[in-house]
């Protein structure tokens, strides 16, 4: 066995001619990368704009010289904050788990996704503060970004919110294949098929995802972004390996289902680590077809290669009522048994309850990320999105009482609670 097991290791020589490649600048693919940094000014520049971007006072600035209607929205955050308006994580606890001890060393995320508009984590907001709720401590955006840069200020808004409330967040580049550039999205079940295995950027497309991500980065400090092709998920590594500070999540449609692919992609974030061994790769979003089994399987995978706190499983709990499973689907109590082993997971609600949902006027449904605003508006839908929302938040808080119940803390908005 111990033969076999030997035969699995990667010759020096081999990991040898790896590195020549990469870093061979005759290597038109690399070539292009290190060129695309030098338009943007090299890598100290880029880090150094994307950091003055992000700053709450410079982003306040650009919503007043814009006019824009949210930058009160953001000073009443600001103002609930700093009065302690929001319910305290001990009272959250004291509440739900009956003075019972709470162990939060191993934490559990609340994540909700999608946070399409500024206005609803307003109104998520005002009924944390009324019904003493938790506001999640991550929060996952899938709306068009030249749209949400062009309305009002709502990209600016969010990116300073999240930073007033204390909560990661992640961005949805447009160059994810939903643009045109893959034949297989928009045809229906007749082109479908060849979506399956992550979401096609074929091509230039990587550079021009590159690219994407380099503008935002620098005129918005937008840190973090999804990521849905291999391709680009290796152009993510690169970057991060060149100095650029970048974060990216791996998206449920890469289709991660089992622990050989998980072993392939922590390898590969490894591999391209810094010296520091730190990593892009901070969040990482398995199929919705995985049990605890392949969790537990995957955290030892992870935990080999010294990546458990760098890492963070992002696990579906709820998904949308349409379009992406089969319902009902919730997975809270395989959470609480995984939470007793597994350290550092994000309980992710991308739906509400599927009771619920079943009695929705307009159950949530994935394909409304993809709507225009104008769309929306038009066909009179932005209240009845609204309330997917709610309802997705509803199912936040009600893992999050699970958990506390069961005795495990959870990460909220860690500047609210």
């Amino acid at each position: 066995m111990n033969d076999m097991n030997d035969m699995l290791k990667i010759r020096t020589a081999d990991l040898d001619m790896v590195n020549r490649l990469v870093t061979n600048m005759d290597n038109r693919l690399v070539k292009e990368l290190c060129d695309l940094v030098e338009k943007f000014g090299g890598v100290e520049a880029i880090n150094r704009k994307a950091e003055a971007a992000r700053q709450p006072d410079a982003l306040m600035k650009r919503l007043k010289e814009m006019n824009s209607p949210y930058l009160a929205d953001i000073e009443w955050l600001i103002e609930q904050r700093d009065s302690k308006a929001f319910v305290s994580m001990d009272e959250y606890c004291q509440t739900h788990a009956g003075g019972a001890a709470v162990d939060f060393s191993n934490a559990v995320t609340l994540e909700i996704s999608a946070l399409q508009f500024f206005p609803w984590l307003i109104t998520q907001a005002r009924q944390c503060i009324a019904n003493r709720e938790l506001m999640p401590g991550r929060i996952i955006r899938v709306r068009n970004m030249k749209e949400q840069a062009a309305d009002q200020g709502d990209l600016l808004a969010v990116v300073c919110a999240m930073q007033i409330i204390g909560a990661t967040w992640v961005e949805s580049l447009d160059t994810r294949g939903t643009d045109g550039g893959n034949v297989h999205l928009g045809g229906g079940p007749e082109t479908i098929t060849g979506f399956f295995g992550g979401i096609g950027q074929p091509n230039d497309y990587p550079l021009k995802w590159a690219e994407e991500y380099l503008h935002y980065y620098t005129e918005y400090g937008i840190k973090q972004v999804l990521n849905v092709n291999s391709g680009t998920i290796l152009m993510g590594y690169m970057l991060h390996r060149m100095g650029i500070d970048i974060e990216f999540k791996i998206s449920v449609f890469v289709g991660t289902d089992n622990p050989y692919y998980i072993l392939w992609t922590l390898m590969t974030a490894k591999m391209f680590s810094r010296e520091d061994g730190s990593t892009p790769l901070v969040g990482f979003n398995l199929s919705n077809s995985v049990n605890n089994d392949t969790i537990i399987q995957a955290n030892e995978i992870r935990k080999q290669l010294g990546l458990e706190k760098a890492v963070r499983f992002e696990h579906h709990i709820t998904e949308t009522y349409k379009s992406i499973v089969l319902q009902p689907y919730c997975r809270r109590d395989e959470l609480v048994e995984l939470a007793k082993t597994v350290p550092n997971i994000a309980a992710k609600h991308e739906g509400g309850e599927p009771e619920d949902e079943a009695k929705s006027e307009h159950p949530s449904d994935i394909f409304d990320y993809f709507l225009a605003k104008d769309d929306i508006v038009a066909q009179n839908l932005m209240g009845a999105m609204e309330k997917n929302y709610l309802d997705k938040h509803r199912s936040v808080n009600l893992t999050a009482q699970a958990l506390i119940k069961a005795g495990f803390g959870v990460v909220a908005a860690q500047h609210l609670h």
